[in-house]
């Protein structure tokens, strides 16, 4: 029965023994408990399960398991913080908070059936959301039923309409479509200082890192002839592609699959790499926690030789790691000096989202004191 690629959850219902194919975008493995619930289940008795690693297959109303996990999220946001003595520390306590919730959360499953409607009262219609999530449903293949976390079919369900009303870039003029597990541009700050900074040449540019294909657009939009546009991961190249081809940008940009740099030189290449030099606790954070600062050393280290002479490599990076104490400021000029690279230039502007005001963010004083950067930079 179905594709045993996948994992498979299994469970007992009704003194049967059931198997479904397993769904999991952050990569968690099946529950090895399953409890089937419904709306006797009180919301301490799930927090409580859920605590414990039990699962909770979900079989009544839908719109009262949405109750059930906001009631069970109030529960888990109730209990007192620990202390930190330090910013790193708060950033630490912080992560294994978040990382501790989601994994409690995620123990209330929801079924899909195999044409990802869901068999439950009062449940959306996410057949649509799931195909731009999942991919499209396999031909010629015995269709499985899936379990998911309600969690995450509400990640996917949001992220179906953001895709579907797109976001606005004023700096574009236009707005950008992300996709499911594609990070969304919604720190303007940076967009804006690609669109006001001089440009060293209308030739030709490199975007490093596409993800939408923001950059890469605004770029295009500024005047320049030929921009290369550069990703490796599936979802952020079909997503760039889209975005570029209803922008009318085609006969301007290439979105190609690459490790950081195409072949080729060029007087400009852009990246605005993940800012946090942190491990991901999934996939869909690589577009923030870039692990040892990877992206960003191998950018860093690869310039000079992808440049064209009197050409300029632009970083765009905010220093929050600075402040979380995951990154110094001499670490980073270090690895610019390493590099065989000088500094032209740094523009700096302050983050407006509103986060950076949010006096109740466990990192409001880091958030608060945060400056992002768009570093001109050439070879030494």
């Amino acid at each position: 029965m179905g594709d045993p690629s996948f994992p498979v959850a299994s469970w007992s219902e009704a003194d049967q023994s059931r198997s479904a194919r397993w769904r999991s975008e952050n990569g968690s493995p099946p529950p090895k408990r399953i409890q089937v619930a419904d709306d006797r289940m009180t919301a301490d008795a799930a927090y409580r399960l859920a605590s414990e690693g039990t699962a909770l297959l979900w079989r009544s109303d839908y719109q009262n398991a949405r109750q059930l996990l906001q009631a069970m999220a109030r529960r888990i946001d109730r209990k007192p913080r620990k202390p930190a003595t330090s910013p790193i520390e708060s950033f630490n306590f912080h992560r294994q908070f978040q990382s501790q919730r989601a994994r409690t959360l995620g123990m209330l499953l929801l079924p899909l059936e195999a044409d990802y409607s869901i068999p439950l009262r009062r449940a959306p219609d996410v057949r649509q959301a799931c195909i731009e999530a999942y991919g499209a449903l396999p031909h010629g293949k015995d269709p499985m039923p899936s379990l998911v976390s309600l969690r995450e079919l509400l990640g996917v369900i949001g992220a179906h309409e953001w895709r579907k009303q797109g976001v606005d870039i004023p700096a574009l003029g236009a707005r950008i479509h992300p996709h499911y597990g594609v990070f969304s541009p919604v720190r303007g700050e940076y967009l804006d200082l690609v669109a006001k900074t001089p440009l060293p040449s209308l030739e030709r540019a490199f975007d490093i890192g596409t993800g939408t294909g923001v950059l890469a657009a605004l770029l295009a939009r500024r005047g320049v002839k030929q921009v290369i546009a550069t990703d490796q991961d599936p979802r952020a190249l079909a997503c760039a592609r889209e975005n570029i081809a209803r922008l009318g940008l085609n006969p301007q940009v290439s979105v190609v699959e690459a490790n950081l740099f195409p072949d080729g030189r060029a007087p400009l290449i852009v990246c605005n790499p993940p800012w946090l030099p942190a491990r991901a606790n999934s996939p869909l954070e690589h577009a923030v926690y870039d692990p040892d600062s990877r992206m960003l050393l191998g950018f860093l280290n690869g310039l000079a030789a992808h440049l064209e002479p009197g050409g300029e490599g632009w970083l765009i990076l905010s220093d929050l790691a600075e402040h979380l104490g995951l990154r110094t400021r001499d670490s980073l000029l270090a690895a610019i000096d390493a590099a065989g690279l000088k500094q032209l230039e740094r523009i700096d502007t302050k983050p407006t989202h509103p986060r950076a005001a949010d006096a109740s963010d466990p990192l409001h004083a880091a958030r608060a004191a945060e400056i992002t950067s768009l570093w001109r930079l050439a070879p030494a």
